[in-house]
């Protein structure tokens, strides 16, 4: 009888489009026996999987939260003792905001192999695929990408500092706290400041919204944007190719 190698692998399938996984990410998938996958990964990549592989979805969504994470935990290590090498396969990438580094500590508990697949993060990749820069020379020495909301649900402390910073600000999960985020550079002195919504990035159904802060929750509210959505804070916002033409607009519509 074959001995059973327990291994637990953390893949990042990306943002969203099947194609921004990485190469390496695609052969520990044809290498599984086991995937457990989250709700914003694209399902098509489970294509890519053995036909005998067991693959059980694991969704967490505000809408939906029957899958704890202490559930999750588990699963990884009882499959990986039963039948071998176990994908965690997450949206975005593992260590931002996916919760990777905290299934590592479980599993290792148990002695089992781990590896991580990086993936590309909504935070850097959505932006990407809109031809924002989040740095540029003179306009923004870094950026900063911050979650939304807490555990508790409330607005993340580090946004209090963020509102004073000359760096892009991304933050994650935090759509539900847009009108406080907004209120917050506003309290700030920051109205003017450009600021983009990103829905669904990198999908047929992407939504783009930009503005300023002063007018951007009349501007998510007129276009109908919701959940999955990123935000983009700071003046690299403005370098977007139609950033000019969408200000122009508003100008004649104030006059």
């Amino acid at each position: 009888m074959t001995k059973i190698q327990a291994k637990v692998t953390l893949v990042g399938a990306g943002p969203g489009d099947p194609d921004l996984i990485t190469l390496k990410g695609i052969k520990a998938i044809a290498s599984a026996d086991v995937i457990l996958y989250d709700a914003l990964v694209n399902e098509s990549l489970l294509d890519h999987a053995p036909a005998n592989a067991t693959k059980i979805y694991v969704g967490k969504r505000a809408e939906r939260l029957s899958t704890s994470q202490d559930y999750i935990n588990q699963l990884l290590v009882d499959y990986a003792l039963t039948h071998g090498h176990v994908v965690r396969l997450k949206g975005g990438d593992p260590f931002v905001f996916g919760r990777g580094g905290e299934e590592l500590d479980y599993v290792r508990q148990y002695g089992i192999e781990t590896a991580v697949v990086p993936g590309i993060s909504s935070s850097v990749g959505l932006s990407g695929l809109q031809q924002i820069p989040l740095t540029y020379r003179g306009i923004a020495e870094s950026f900063w990408v911050i979650t939304g909301s807490t555990t508790e649900g409330h607005i993340s402390a580090d946004l209090f500092t963020a509102v004073n910073t000359d760096a892009t600000v991304v933050v994650l999960m935090g759509f539900s706290k847009l009108k406080e985020i907004v209120k917050l550079y506003q309290q700030a002195g920051r109205g003017d400041l450009p600021i983009a919504l990103i829905q669904n990035g990198s999908l047929a159904n992407e939504k783009l919204v930009m503005g300023r802060i002063d007018n951007i929750v009349t501007a998510a509210e007129e276009s109908l944007v919701g959940v999955p959505a990123i935000i983009i804070i700071g003046e690299v916002v403005a370098k977007h190719q139609e950033f000019n033409k969408l200000r122009q607009e508003l100008v004649s519509i104030s006059h």
